[in-house]
């Protein structure tokens, strides 16, 4: 049976002012844009979403101004970033959230101590759900060991969806490689709700059980991600909207960081503003947004539209 929560979501880029602080309007327009472009829903403040650079303060004003899309789109889903490498902050974004009405969390391991065992790591995901998710509600772990350092493995989510059966949902799956789509896919099938983070592994992902994708490029390509989604459904295949998904990985991957490149293509092909990304983070250099927005034109599929 499908999970309620199973569809396409946007790992949505934060827009920001001038001076790098939230802005609670563009995120607002971004959000009515990725609804009518065939996404489910969103997550808010994941590693596109430049996480880890917004404090606690403006992560709130982030996750209440991303409830106001419910206001035009009451159906859509709404996820939140909220792992932190402090339990105590962890648990009290996951608590705000899910006050907001949020339908789930997405929670990075704690990314500081990367030589932590799987004990630790159970003890510590185990107190997030037990003192910060209600009944209903749930939590997916984040698993992109290339950026975090801290891995979650199968015997670490089996015993999580063991013990908290109901509101341990799941994961995103930001490994990018196939072989762990399929032992995800081995271990679990679609006991598990499994959402995709590489464009590229989608219908592989799906075809091994996976509920869905949460990806950066989804931003921009929403609708070959629903085409795959829609066809997979039909228990069929799309192979052109596959191929234009890989043609737009690869250019992400030729451009980082994500959240400039999509920041950047956003303004140049829908008439967003040219929002900036919050340091650590650079903008593309001229030279290089030119080249980029050049792959993007030539890649086959979006243009001048609105």
């Amino acid at each position: 049976m499908m999970h309620d929560l199973s569809g396409v979501y946007a790992a949505a880029v934060t827009p920001v002012t001038d001076d790098l602080r939230p802005d609670p309007d563009g995120l607002l327009n971004l959000l009515d844009f990725l609804a009518g472009r065939g996404c489910h829903g969103v997550l808010l403040l994941g590693t596109t979403g430049e996480g880890p650079s917004f404090s606690i303060d403006e992560r709130k004003l982030i996750f209440e101004a991303g409830r106001r899309i419910r206001e035009s789109h009451p159906g859509f889903r709404l996820l939140a970033g909220v792992g932190m490498p402090a339990l105590g902050d962890t648990i009290d974004l996951a608590r705000f959230v899910f006050k907001l009405d949020y339908d789930a969390v997405v929670v990075l391991p704690p990314y500081y101590y990367r030589t932590a065992g799987e004990a630790g790591l159970y003890t510590w995901y185990g107190e997030v759900i037990n003192r910060a998710v209600p009944e209903g509600r749930g939590l997916l772990g984040y698993h992109i060991p290339g950026v975090s350092g801290v891995g979650l493995s199968v015997d670490l989510l089996r015993r999580l969806k063991d013990s908290h059966p109901d509101r341990f949902l799941g994961l995103k799956d930001s490994s990018a490689s196939r072989e762990h789509v399929q032992a995800l896919g081995d271990a679990f099938g679609s006991d598990l709700l499994t959402l995709n983070g590489t464009d590229r592994l989608f219908s592989d992902a799906l075809a091994a059980g996976a509920s869905g994708c949460i990806t950066a490029m989804a931003n921009l390509v929403s609708p070959d991600l629903r085409q795959v989604w829609d066809a997979h459904l039909g228990g069929r295949n799309n192979p052109g909207a596959q191929v234009r998904l890989d043609r737009a990985r690869s250019i992400s991957e030729r451009f980082p960081p994500a959240a400039a490149l999509i920041k950047d293509l956003l303004a140049e092909f829908h008439r967003f503003p040219r929002w900036g990304v919050k340091p650590p983070l650079e903008p593309l250099d001229p030279a290089r947004a030119e080249r980029a927005r050049l792959a993007w034109r030539t890649r086959g599929q979006i243009a001048d539209e609105n």
